[in-house]
């Protein structure tokens, strides 16, 4: 998700999450159902309605999760408009799904081989 929209694709935070989903699970579709919730993350975030317009609880889980602040930075970027400090958010999530999916791709497959 972050690394498709800030850089081209390298394929080292994809490849770990694919390696993680294909060592953890056990069938094909099995693998398949590990995307509905990153899937369904950009319909809970800033990307289609303006975040302040949400109920209070949906506008909670908007605020504090990766894709909206990854929204308001390329909209900022697009805009030319200055992005404050969305890019570091939008960069601090990468980052962290990118130790997160490498440390669980690991443990994953150290398992699977021992």
């Amino acid at each position: 998700m972050c690394g498709e929209l800030f850089a081209e694709r390298g394929g080292g935070r994809d490849q770990q999450e694919l390696q993680f989903i294909g060592l953890t699970a056990k069938t094909s579709d099995g693998a398949g159902v590990f995307a509905y919730p990153i899937i369904f993350l950009p319909f809970i975030s800033s990307a289609f309605v303006p975040a302040h317009t949400m109920p209070a609880p949906v506008r909670a889980f908007a605020d504090d999760q990766p894709v909206t602040s990854i929204v308001y930075a390329i909209r900022d970027l697009f805009a030319q408009q200055p992005v404050h400090t969305d890019i570091w958010t939008a960069l601090a999530w990468c980052l962290g799904i990118l130790i997160a999916a490498y440390a669980l791709a690991m443990a994953s497959y150290h398992r699977n081989i021992t």
